[in-house]
């Protein structure tokens, strides 16, 4: 729900502290005093924001409510919406960026004398910035009057903007409340995250002074990306989206962000072309996909349509002419394509056109994570508007950057610097005539393919069937070692075989559980809550970072690799934050607390110190009492976790507290100990020898097949 001037979520009692949510879970936990939820639901309750600030200055957590906080309150409190507030406290930054002395006079003015005036200087800063497209945005000035919504209610909001744009300047006093606006909508609007927009942007080249569009704006990310250039200011920014109030609070992010002229108009752009006359020297996109109701039926004659009519299910390809027809010859677009528009038979006949006259200059995998949807490894799509009398381009560039994701793939453990430079390597070599000529070849990554070679019955255009793979160490030596390495493992193993012991009738252990062990002293159990970041590739800062032991760490036997998420640091000073984290050492028993199988991880000296992440419990035996191999080796016991497993809805979870040891002394625990280590270690070495074989099987495979291993 909305953080409004009267209720907050745990999130907005963060902010206003300037903790982690943790902290304030913490807080709800160890103060009876701590306010009581007053709406929301169970998972993300609302809290009266009086209540908060007043307990949070008793606490000497708050010494007053911070100004962006403060603002956002009043915006989101306003009598008009949201949306129509944040538009009318947009056109005021405005002035205040481009006419500071006007602002300077009419706030000096009394408050009904302010609200006389100020629809005039608006005005005109409006119509020196957007021209004839000012009236959508002068309509939201004046809309609800009628309700006494009109200047005069929002001259106290107004002010407090003014005393936040100097703070943080016009620019980023907007893009902090247009950003908390978009989170709190996150839901209705798709947005294009930095990294593949400001890749979008570098790909399209906009010359200096040149002239861009985006024909579905959203919150305008991809033209923003374009003006943050310096090198490369443009001229004109042409925006236009089907949602109205998107589209003004773009326009008015867009004049804030740059000098550029701004043209922002509200219309379905396939049936209602805002710019028909258009012909920018950039195009940018990130279109909706998968519509069906796109214009197929009203649509059939378009003049767009240049490179074939698309079928109903092919919405992408639509948009992909479109953005050609809008371009100057020798222009460039670039959109944000779903993977199946590059080998979909409905869209063959458009694709192979699009080929035949040089339209299409490259396609370009992204990996998945990259941007919504973010299940789906999406694709770039690079066009260039043919040229008059010029031959059309005779190969299409070819990237895949899905190797380059981050381990275990996702949007959060994406390398983005990495998947960058890997794309702008091929591209800028293939795009430059008059350079060195490029290498055809990138294997893994890039090639580039004569188009004649891609003319064939389908049309199939996905870059993982045209890029050669990345070698796989299939070469020769590198497979030698590491069947010497293998070699090695395997010998290790059968020496740690163990072997054969004298077994008879199951011991009538008399037995005790964690649960009294820990009320009598004798162990202390501790469970984890922190969830880590994806593991660091290139950040200066990641050696310095503490890591998590994550539960998949535990699983698999790998050394803690992940970092430790900022928001648990305690930036207020406290100490709350740092109870939430729990950090293993020596000895210590961790214990994976889902799912059906019986792992356990007794910490060594390499991974004492990491931070014990979530779905974790740790066990930390007194020296004195307990053995840790013997404890460990006991709780893998299979009728010891059945007996201590519960089991809701599909999963699995271990309640540790019912694990059950028994009551032996502590030297012999030290023999059983000693055993259970042994074990361990050969589990290991079975561990490592699979991996290593599996290593070794694939890059046989691999060499065979592809030339670089021959058969004896």
């Amino acid at each position: 729900m909305p953080e409004n001037a009267s209720e907050v979520t745990a999130a907005g009692i963060a902010r206003l502290a300037g903790v982690g949510r943790a902290a304030v879970s913490n807080w709800r936990r160890r103060h009876p005093d701590f306010p009581k939820p007053v709406g929301g639901t169970e998972t993300s309750p609302s809290f009266a924001l009086a209540d908060v600030e007043g307990w949070l200055r008793t606490q000497g957590k708050l010494a007053e409510v911070p100004l962006r906080e403060r603002v956002w309150q009043q915006l989101a409190d306003h009598p008009a919406t949201t949306a129509t507030a944040l538009v009318r406290v947009g056109c005021v930054l405005l002035l205040v960026r481009d006419r500071p002395t006007t602002w300077q006079e009419l706030t000096a003015l009394p408050e009904e004398r302010m609200a006389e005036l100020l629809p005039t200087a608006l005005e005109q800063t409006l119509a020196a910035r957007f021209g004839e497209d000012r009236a959508p945005l002068l309509h939201r000035l004046t809309e609800h009057h009628a309700e006494g919504h009109g200047p005069s209610t929002l001259v106290p909001l107004l002010r407090s903007v003014a005393e936040l744009a100097a703070e943080l300047g016009p620019r980023h006093a907007y893009e902090f409340l247009l950003g908390r606006y978009l989170d709190v909508n996150l839901r209705q609007y798709t947005l294009t995250p930095p990294g593949p927009a400001a890749l979008m942007a570098r790909l399209a080249a906009l010359p200096p002074g040149g002239t861009v569009l985006d024909p579905a704006a959203g919150a305008g990310h991809l033209l923003c990306a374009v003006a943050d250039d310096p090198g490369r200011a443009p001229a004109a920014l042409y925006v236009q989206d089907l949602d109205p109030d998107l589209t003004a609070l773009t326009a008015l992010r867009l004049a804030l962000f740059s000098d550029a002229a701004v043209r922002a108009r509200t219309a379905d752009t396939l049936r209602a072309d805002a710019f028909p006359d258009t012909a920018a020297d950039a195009v940018l996109c990130h279109p909706p996909f998968n519509e069906r109701n796109w214009g197929h039926d009203e649509l059939a004659y378009d003049p767009r349509w240049e490179y074939g009519f698309p079928a109903r299910t092919e919405s992408e390809l639509a948009w992909v002419q479109h953005a050609l027809a809008r371009l100057r010859p020798g222009g460039t677009a670039v959109l944000l394509m779903p993977p199946a528009a590059a080998s979909r038979r409905s869209g063959r006949r458009i694709r192979a056109g699009l080929l035949r006259r040089g339209a299409l200059r490259a396609v370009i995998a992204l990996p998945a994570g990259a941007a919504p949807p973010y299940g789906i490894p999406l694709h770039l799509w690079v066009l260039r508007k043919p040229e008059p009398h010029q031959p059309p381009a005779s190969e299409l560039l070819f990237v895949d950057t899905a190797e380059l994701a981050g381990s275990g793939g996702g949007r959060d453990k994406l390398d983005w610097q990495a998947v960058q430079q890997a794309v702008l390597d091929a591209w800028h070599p293939f795009d430059d005539p008059t350079g060195t000529p490029p290498a055809t070849e990138r294997a893994g990554v890039g090639r580039a393919v004569p188009v004649i070679e891609l003319l064939d019955d389908d049309i199939d255009l996905a870059p993982a069937r045209h890029v050669p793979p990345a070698t796989t160490g299939a070469d020769a030596d590198d497979l030698l070692r590491v069947r010497n390495r293998l070699t090695d493992t395997l010998q290790l193993t059968a020496e740690l075989t163990p072997a054969p012991a004298v077994t008879g009738q199951p011991t009538p252990w008399p037995a005790t559980t964690l649960g009294e062990l820990a009320r009598a002293g004798a162990l202390t159990i501790r469970a984890g809550s922190v969830t880590a970041l994806a593991p660091a590739h290139s950040a200066p800062s990641a050696p310095t970072r503490a890591l998590v032991l994550t539960e998949q760490d535990v699983l698999s036997g790998a050394p803690p690799s992940a970092p430790l998420p900022d928001q648990t640091a305690d930036p207020s000073g406290t100490g709350d934050a740092e109870r939430e984290v729990v950090r293993v050492e020596t000895g210590d028993v961790v214990v994976p607390v889902l799912g059906q199988g019986s792992v356990v991880r007794v910490i060594d000296d390499s991974t004492a110190g990491a931070v014990l992440g979530r779905n974790l419990q740790l066990l930390r035996p007194d020296p004195a009492a307990l053995d840790p191999w013997f404890l460990a080796g006991f709780l893998r016991a299979t009728v010891n976790t059945r007996q201590a497993s519960s089991y809701a809805s599909t999963a699995t979870r271990l309640d540790v507290r019912r694990l059950q040891l028994p009551r032996i002394s502590l030297a012999d625990q030290r023999r059983y100990g000693e055993r259970f280590r042994a074990l361990s270690a050969f589990e290991d070495a079975l561990r490592l020898a699979g991996r290593l074989g599996e290593q070794l099987v694939q890059g046989l495979y691999d060499g065979l097949t592809d030339g670089t291993v021959r058969p004896r």
